[in-house]
Formats: structure tokens, sequence, C-alpha cells
């Protein structure tokens, strides 16, 4: 009788958690639709307000579909690069071999820091390899990065071809643990990370985030993935968009973040005063 008494008080306690838990909501953001419409690109942005448990996206299906993360796996491979001591902090060098790269600003010694900044892919296949593809498994299996399809034979480049797939809402789920330090990491991780990922700061917000671009089938996938810190809220962002037609290449770069961060903006400058 005592395990039956035990048992129900328990069970009350779990309907008690779960009743009172928050549960998200999902709005169509028309503002959203148009930023991308006047962008001439077609895809989502997905932003999670905090504060309100709520979701907002211009389209939720593109939010729940799968795509190549691209370089935003650098969040996730670097915090692999820390927990499996393959660079120590945000100071460890990284040291060109001489050959030419992509970018010429890959062409240079750099710190771990420079390397995330500048988006440096030998610098984090160079992670990958070190790490191996068991560990590299079972550090993204711990932190809870889904979707990631690999083995030895493409450790250093299976976020950038193949078929890797993680979608905006996936992504923000792994944001949360992150930015709530929810994830099975070393605090000095966290550290590192709350510097590497640093992309605008000031008096009252911090963005931290990362950019991805891959082509697939000759298609271009472009990526935003990241937090924005206000004083009073955090804002989950996840971007996926990829060119029309009519769209200019050499604009891609930048307008993965722009949308998003307009997106933000007029999420923000939209809300009811308190």
């Amino acid at each position: 009788m005592k395990n039956i008494a035990f048992l129900l008080v328990l069970a009350s306690l779990i309907t008690a958690c779960s009743t009172s838990t928050k549960e998200s909501k999902e709005v169509i953001s028309a503002d959203f639709q148009s930023i991308i419409d006047s962008s001439l690109i077609n895809g989502s942005v997905l932003i999670y307000d905090a504060n309100k448990s709520t979701y907002y996206s211009n389209d939720f299906e593109w939010a729940k579909t799968g795509f190549i993360p691209a370089s935003t796996f650098k969040i996730a491979n670097s915090i692999n690069a820390l927990e499996n001591e393959i660079v120590e902090n945000d100071s460890s060098m990284f040291y060109w071999d001489g050959e030419p790269k992509f970018l010429k600003s890959w062409e240079q010694d750099m710190n771990f820091y420079q390397a995330y900044q500048r988006s440096c892919v030998p610098c984090y296949q160079e992670i990958a390899r070190k790490t191996g593809a068991n560990k590299l498994h079972a550090t993204l299996d711990k932190i809870g990065y889904p979707g990631m399809v690999f083995d030895s034979t493409n450790v250093d480049n299976f976020w950038l071809e193949g078929d890797s797939k993680i979608s905006q809402f996936e992504y923000i789920d792994f944001l949360q643990r992150l930015a709530n330090k929810e994830l099975p990491i070393s605090e000095h991780s966290y550290e590192i990370m709350s510097k590497i990922m640093v992309l605008k700061e000031t008096e009252d917000n911090t963005l931290y985030g990362k950019t991805g671009w891959a082509v697939q089938n000759e298609n271009n996938i472009g990526w935003f993935v990241g937090f924005a810190k206000t004083k009073d809220n955090t804002y989950f962002l996840a971007t996926n968009v990829a060119p029309t037609e009519t769209f200019n290449m050499d604009n891609f770069g930048r307008i993965r973040m722009e949308v998003c961060l307009k997106a933000l903006e007029a999420l923000i400058s939209n809300a009811p005063e308190k």
C-alpha cells in the first residue's frame, strides 16, 4: 500500500508539472513574408520569443524541413573542439599550410576566435579530422545536435555536402539549450562559446550566431542561426533561404543575416507596449 501511495503522489506531481509547463504557440507573420519577398528570395524566417513562448514565421512548413547545415555546423564543431580538447581556448592557433584557399582571409595563421569569425572551413576540417568520426558522433549525440550523416570517409565535409540535415525548429531547440546552459558541457566550453559567437554587441543587446552557405544539386542554401539577448528577453533565430531567379548572387552572403535581423526588428517594433 505504501508503494501505491508513493506512486499516486509521484503521478500527481508529474501531472502538476506538465500542466504548469507553458506550451509554445505558432504565429504566422505577414511582415516576415514581406521582407522575404522584397529581398527577392524564397525561404523562412523562424524566431522564438522566449518570454512569450511563441514561434513567429512566414512559413512553418519550410521551417520544419531539414537542410544541410553548411557553416552553421561550426557552432557544434566548436563545442566539439573544446570538449575533446582539440583546442584549449579562443587563442588556440591554426597554422596556414601555405596552399591557396577558397578565401584570401583563410590564407594566414589565425586563432580559434578568428577561425570562427572568418568561417575558416580548413580550420574546422582540421578539427573534425583530429576528432575522428566515432568521437564526433558521440559528442553530437551528447549535445543533442541531430541529423548528421557521416563516417570516417567524409568526416571533414559532411556539413557541406551529403545527406546531413537539420531544420530551423531543431536549430532553435539546440540554441535554446546552449544559451540556457542546458547542454552537458563544461563551464569552460560555455565561456569560450560565449566569446567566439558574438557578432554584434551594444550596451543593450548582444547578437550571437553563425551564417552558412551550401550548394546542393546546383541549389544555393543560405542559413543564419543564433540568438539575440536584450535587457529583458532572448530571441532565438533560424533563417533558411534560397535565391529566386532574379536575385543578384553578389548579395547572397549578406542577405541571410540581413533578412533575419529585419524580421526581428519588425517583431520587436510591432510588439504591444507593456
